[in-house]
């Protein structure tokens, strides 16, 4: 696989994350702008919201508790992109 990884790829939701108020209007299997060298290899699957295949499947976006992390660049992701920015104000308002 090319390293880093740099362009449009899919996210598809994992753990029921497209449930999630930041996911609002975004569906399952979207594309968005990564620009990356690595990944997070995590310990507990449970808070994996995304996950994105390139060479392997790796987290792609995060969620506990109040936090949520995404690897791919939002504002660089277009319509979809800005709809998860917008998604993300609401929600940490409300938090």
């Amino acid at each position: 696989q090319k390293v880093p990884q740099i362009g449009w790829n899919q996210m598809r939701y994992a753990n029921g994350a497209g449930d999630h108020p930041i996911f609002a209007g975004i569906p399952n299997d979207s594309y968005f702008y990564f620009v990356h060298s690595y990944y997070c290899d995590l310990s507990d699957p449970a808070i994996v919201a995304g996950v994105t295949d390139y060479g392997v499947s790796f987290p792609s976006a995060l969620l506990r508790d109040n936090l949520a992390a995404v690897q791919f660049h939002p504002e660089k992701s277009g319509n979809l992109g800005l709809r998860l920015l917008a998604n993300f104000a609401v929600w940490a308002g409300q938090q």
